[in-house]
């Protein structure tokens, strides 16, 4: 069978209930008998040793970038003597310092082991957001939220390319879902966080506000010195690894030590039988060949319209909900329900897009309950209107992250191509967050139609952008089907070679939709 003939093999979805039973009972004794119900083992193990813990590090990165918006309701600006637009700056200038961190520290990943690099980032994140609970000026705080983003950047497209590396295309979805949720589970629980630490002001001689940055960076310490070992180096992972290239420093320890020898095995044959025999050398020729896929730019566009409403409600919500007429310490609780049902629908959006392996259509259709929300926002007065309009926009905001990066992600083949896409995505979006900081400007409380008016323009902007790539990924689809009677041949080893190195443009590479 040719390579262009060569059908990928079907491979077991699972379901909510794979995060259940981890070590239900033993795996086949070989390759050749996993069936469904051995695979949905396999995959149980996965989830339960590789999920939680990156989300819990996720959430810790979450509520460290956003806890200034809960730090500002207790006096953070009038404390430190901030005027005009220096908190706005503040909440900007940690963006670009995260956008230029994210391909060289995606890259990193590629060269050294993960649970290191991810392990070293944590740590000095969480020594800057420790620091931030001293400052005194606006000096200060501009170096910390700086350093702040030069070491938190590396963390969600490494995630995102470390949890895609242990699944298939149509099971990354759910997964990063259940990873991302804990950005929705991070908003309410730093409201009820900040709520609490209110009670502390003036211990020691410092505001709560301070105390809010010193204890939650002091948690992301502790969890920061578990990573080496809570955190699994991926098959993939080792085969990049300079360790590993030298014959020294890389024992069993640093392995997926938690399956044995065949599931390891097995691990690497669903990624090869569904992503395609792919280069999987470190080739910069690869990182330039994203660079010039025009498709990659079109997902960061669409990664934009999302995060910029995303960050515009994680840094504001709780000012935004203070000027419907609540008081402050209300404020930080009433902050919470919009991010627990977020965190529902974002959770299930992405169980029905591997279910049915649909991205755009979910994603148009919470684009807009997004629009819904935000529209109740900008057109009435009425604070219980409008706190609906805020948890009708959270829940449409959300799942459009997860369910775009499984997209993009599944679309790219070849590991480093695949690395280096899915950077540039999470760099495309986090242009976004830079947008976010001036969306909600001071002089345009308590309204904010303007804020209201710019991310409903994002909204419809991703809309339109989604609905061109899938028509366009049908089409194309469409092409190579048409194509394909007519290459049905055996390959020379040559040019078994030269498809492998075309990843995605590869005749028989198919796109998700």
């Amino acid at each position: 069978m040719s390579a262009r003939d060569e059908k990928i093999p079907e491979v077991s979805s699972s379901s909510p209930e794979s995060l259940s039973d981890p070590e239900s009972s033993q795996s086949p004794a070989s390759t050749s008998e996993w069936d469904a119900k051995s695979t949905a083992r396999l995959l149980r193990k996965l989830d339960w040793h590789i999920i939680p813990f990156m989300s819990l590090i996720y959430l810790l990165s979450f509520l460290d970038r956003a806890n200034i918006g809960n730090a500002r309701l207790d006096n953070l600006e009038g404390d430190i003597s901030l005027h005009g637009l220096q908190y706005n700056h503040a909440l900007g200038i940690l963006f670009p310092f995260y956008i230029a961190s994210e391909i060289p520290s995606n890259l990193m990943m590629k060269r050294v082991r993960p649970s290191l690099w991810m392990g070293f980032i944590m740590v000095c994140w969480s020594l800057v957001m420790i620091s931030q609970g001293f400052v005194k000026n606006y000096a200060g705080l501009m170096v910390t939220r700086t350093l702040l983003g030069v070491f938190e950047g590396g963390l969600f497209p490494g995630a995102t390319y470390y949890i895609t590396s242990w699944y298939c295309r149509h099971e990354a979805g759910f997964r990063l879902a259940l990873f991302f949720s804990a950005a929705t589970l991070a908003g309410a629980f730093g409201g009820i966080l900040a709520r609490g630490i209110a009670e502390m002001r003036g211990v020691g001689g410092l505001p709560a506000w301070s105390w809010i940055f010193i204890l939650e960076g002091l948690l992301t310490l502790l969890v920061s010195f578990a990573a080496p070992w809570a955190i699994y180096d991926s098959t993939e992972a080792l085969v990049f690894s300079s360790l590993l290239s030298s014959g020294q420093g890389l024992t069993e320890s640093n392995r997926a030590r938690f399956l044995n020898e065949q599931e390891k095995q097995e691990v690497r044959r669903r990624i090869e039988a569904d992503h395609g025999k792919f280069s999987q050398k470190f080739d910069k020729k690869y990182i330039f060949q994203a660079f010039k896929d025009w498709k990659i730019y079109v997902h960061c566009g669409i990664n934009v319209s999302a995060l910029t409403p995303l960050y515009s409600f994680s840094m504001f919500l709780p000012t935004i909900i203070r000027n419907m007429g609540y008081t402050a310490n209300n404020a930080q609780l009433m902050s919470v329900p919009p991010y627990v049902v977020a965190c529902c629908f974002t959770v299930v959006a992405s169980w029905v897009g591997d279910r049915y392996r649909q991205r755009a259509v979910i994603m148009i259709f919470f684009q807009l309950i997004a629009l819904a929300g935000l529209i109740m926002l900008i057109s009435t007065t009425s604070p219980g209107v409008q706190y609906g309009g805020t948890v009708l926009a959270a829940v449409g905001i959300f799942p459009q992250v997860p369910l775009g990066l499984a997209w993009n992600s599944g679309n790219l083949g070849g590991s480093l191509k695949r690395a280096t896409g899915i950077a540039m995505q999470v760099m495309g979006g986090n242009c976004g967050g830079l947008i976010a900081a001036y969306v909600y400007l001071a002089p345009d409380g308590p309204r904010f139609i303007k804020g209201h008016g710019i991310l409903i323009g994002f909204v419809a902007m991703g809309m339109v952008l989604c609905s061109f790539m899938t028509v366009w990924c049908r089409r194309e689809n469409a092409r190579r089907d048409a194509l394909g009677d007519n290459t049905k041949r055996e390959l020379t080893e040559e040019e078994v070679a030269v498809e492998q190195e075309l990843a995605d443009e590869a005749p028989w590479f198919r796109y998700q939709v």
